[in-house]
């Protein structure tokens, strides 16, 4: 039996579909996924600042005189800050968060991050990706091993929507047996002919920092645009063969809704950049109910050693940038939002003391936020442990007093259903009373 395109629209899936009769199989497949997506509830979206972002600027302890004594150029003034609980503050070029802070969805974690000491940027975003810190052996991400860990009860059809990340390749956060996808720009889906995958991950055209679209790299660059049905015709020995040829049929539908006029709701209006598209395509892929539970998406140019600035500058063109996105991104969302958490991550902090050149060199505790509708924001967590010479991570960084996996452990097994978090972060022997409750 054959459903109108008005019945379609009402579904909620791919709600642009331009025919007037949908095909029969699309009932079965685009809209039982729907339905699935629905009554999954929350989604989990991870954000990874790559280049070590400086949390002592980001979320401002503006009551700590050491503060200003280690940062004569690049502190945030006290009447510059914007007041969040009378001792921490944000930059003021992330006003777009504030409100969300105010309405008590956005949460701060103060003095989060890794126990391994590296300050090597590509160990401990491994050791961060991984969820594993120290441990180099590990060959799976944590959030793939999340969705593994999902209660059984709550497991649903697998859908090749069900992990995605905005960029060129899938993410170490996302490497292992669950497909996930890797999608730079909506509008370049490969709906061409079948080419050899690899493994069970698809990844798609990018987008350059200027929005265009970067051309197909070669082979021999290990990053290949490659079709829907090759993951499918291909993968014989993964849960997507056979079953997934319906979901291919599902992508091609979203091509033809052409996604490059999409318009975001409620006038959210997205940052220019590849950062504000890849939140504009998370926001619309999960409206899309095609069963999305995780996405991931990173946003590069943390690393200030030189003239990082202070209210302008490096950084604060960085967190125009980052705050306008997740703003936007909540706002298109509407009352979508309710179902998902955000997370954002870093590898590690900046130090206390600015150096000679008006930056900050690699340190080690950072700052997290976590956003969302079940989120219990309007407030920083987490033990300060202070400034003071005596109170610094060898004599430098501000000390780690809460391990990055408590919040990201409580982020999956409240979101997806990670219920067995030795699966999660093997060896971090982490347990429900050790989240912070801030969902």
């Amino acid at each position: 039996m054959g459903i109108t395109r008005r019945v379609f629209m009402r579904g909620g899936a791919m709600a642009l579909v331009g025919t007037a009769v949908v095909p029969a199989f699309l009932e079965r497949s685009v809209l039982a996924q729907a339905k699935t997506a629905q009554a999954n509830g929350k989604k989990l979206v991870v954000l990874f600042q790559r280049g070590a972002a400086d949390g002592l600027n980001l979320v401002v302890p503006y009551r700590e005189q050491a503060y200003y004594a280690m940062r004569p150029t690049i502190a945030i003034q006290p009447n510059q800050v914007l007041d969040l609980d009378g001792f921490f503050g944000l930059h003021p070029s992330m006003q777009p968060l504030l409100p969300l802070y105010k309405s008590g969805h956005l949460a701060v974690i103060q003095a989060v991050g890794s126990p391994d000491p590296s300050r090597s940027h590509f160990d401990a975003q491994d050791f961060m990706e991984s969820g594993t810190p120290g441990v180099k052996s590990t060959q799976d991400g944590w959030l793939n091993r999340a969705l593994q860990a999902e209660d059984a009860a709550r497991r649903k059809p697998e859908t090749a929507f069900r992990a995605i990340a905005l960029g060129p390749v899938v993410p170490r956060t996302l490497a292992g047996p669950i497909p996930s996808i890797a999608i730079g720009n909506v509008q370049d889906f490969t709906v061409g002919e079948s080419q050899k995958p690899i493994a069970n991950q698809v990844v798609l055209p990018h987008l350059l920092p200027n929005g265009e679209s970067a051309p197909t790299p070669p082979v021999s660059e290990n990053i290949v645009s490659q079709s829907f049905e090759a993951m499918y015709d291909g993968a014989t020995d993964s849960i997507l063969h056979g079953t997934g040829q319906e979901t291919f049929e599902a992508v091609r539908m979203l091509k033809s809704t052409d996604p490059a006029h999409y318009t975001p709701a409620n006038g959210a209006q997205y940052p220019k950049g590849a950062f504000g598209a890849s939140m504009r395509q998370i926001a619309q892929l999960m409206k899309a109910n095609l069963g999305v539970e995780a996405a991931f998406a990173d946003i590069g140019g943390w690393d200030t050693h030189q003239n990082q600035g202070s209210v302008k500058g490096q950084l604060s063109d960085r967190l125009t940038e980052f705050s306008q996105g997740i703003a936007a991104f909540w706002q298109d969302m509407g009352d979508g939002a309710e179902s998902v958490v955000l997370v954002t991550m870093s590898e590690f902090g900046r130090t206390a003391h600015q150096n000679g050149t008006g930056g900050t060199d690699h340190g080690h505790a950072n700052v997290m936020f976590v956003l969302g509708g079940t989120v219990k924001g309007g407030r920083v967590y987490g033990r300060w442990p202070g400034l003071g010479p005596d109170q610094l991570n060898e004599g430098r960084d501000l000390v780690v007093t809460t391990d990055f996996r408590q919040v990201l452990g409580e982020a999956a097994y409240k979101t997806i259903g990670a219920r067995n978090l030795d699966i999660v972060f093997p060896g971090a022997h982490l347990r429900q009373q050790q989240f912070l409750g801030l969902i």
